[in-house]
């Protein structure tokens, strides 16, 4: 049989009422008193039922975070930092895939599963700012990423345009002058890529390049393979890039693919940058270059500030913005 409070109380010598106080924090306890109620914990190996206290208080102790792209290893590595830090704070986390759909992302902030779960993170692609201020639903709910503006929810992102602005800037330090972007979207969703591509143009205006609307190149989503097509494309211009920001890692290592099959040098003659820093730029050949957004930094203040609203903090919106640093390596150096 566990350890029950009555047994934490006996061996602290104290009421059942003050060991309550100090497992749930419901009211201050002297600190000599607290320090032998712990004593006591740990003697015993007292474990909270957090199921127990959760239920207590109306909840259900689990909280979701949504994600257009689960098999995107950037997404892939925000959820396991997601994942304990709510474990840290007692809640588990679920995740929900949306595909970057229109009704998954309606079914979630409209409420479809808010009788199991106190709260949501999502990262909105389909859905826009209208949408997000018509939802019924009144469960906690933090954005992550650039996807809706002027809402009255807390939201944790970096500087997307700060960001691209960071990477052109490198390429053009390096003697870049044909410098392309791959991973424009097609038609008006992915404010984060739109976000970029203002970035893109800031630091080619910032060096007095003129802007080539022909070294845009829009792809359908934000893969692999899409960055290899769109590096198919760039090589056939007349006047092929001598460099390549992408949308994020994973369209970049598409383009370093078609670059290493068409036979052309890395950076020699063209050099490649993504964004997101995520493992596999680390071990591709060459090593990728890219700017690191602090993934730690998201994870762990989109769960606070979730945790933080469920828990009944008031006040206004939040907008936390994480850093981000440049990370040089071997697919970018000077031009020939």
């Amino acid at each position: 049989m566990g350890v029950s409070l009555k047994d934490i109380a006996e061996r602290a010598g104290v009421s059942l009422a003050t060991v309550s106080n100090v497992v749930n924090g419901y009211r201050p306890v002297g600190e000599v008193t607290r320090q032998r109620v712990q004593r006591a914990i740990d003697e015993l190996g007292y474990t909270p039922n957090l199921s127990a206290r959760h239920l207590r208080r109306g909840r259900t102790g689990l909280i979701a975070l949504a994600v257009p792209e689960l098999t995107n290893p950037y997404f892939a590595e925000l959820a396991d930092v997601a994942i304990r830090e709510a474990a840290g704070l007692g809640y588990t986390l679920l995740m929900e895939n949306t595909a970057a759909e229109r009704g998954a992302e309606l079914a979630l902030l409209e409420g479809a599963q808010r009788h199991l779960i106190d709260g949501l993170i999502l990262s909105p692609v389909a859905i826009g700012r209208e949408e997000v201020l018509a939802r019924r639903a009144r469960m906690p709910l933090v954005l992550i990423g650039e996807g809706v503006y002027d809402v009255p929810y807390d939201r944790v992102a970096i500087d997307n345009v700060a960001a691209s602005r960071t990477a052109t800037a490198h390429l053009v330090a390096l003697g870049r002058r044909r410098i392309a972007f791959v991973g424009a979207p097609p038609g008006g969703d992915r404010q984060s890529a739109h976000l970029r591509i203002r970035g893109y143009r800031e630091a080619l205006d910032a060096a007095g390049i003129p802007f080539d609307p022909g070294l845009v190149v829009p792809t359908e989503q934000f893969g692999r393979a899409d960055g290899e097509h769109a590096m198919h494309h760039l090589l056939s211009l007349d006047h092929p890039p001598d460099a390549v920001l992408a949308y994020n890692d994973l369209t970049a290592i598409g383009a370093l693919r078609t670059l290493a099959r068409s036979g052309a040098g890395v950076p020699d003659d063209v050099a490649v940058a993504g964004i997101d820093d995520i493992e596999e730029g680390r071990f591709s050949n060459p090593t990728l270059t890219t700017v690191a957004p602090d993934k730690r930094a998201i994870g762990r203040s989109a769960v606070r500030r979730l945790v933080s609203r469920i828990e009944g903090e008031g006040g206004p919106p939040m907008h936390v913005q994480p850093s981000f640093h440049l990370i040089e390596r071997e697919s970018t150096g000077p031009a020939r």
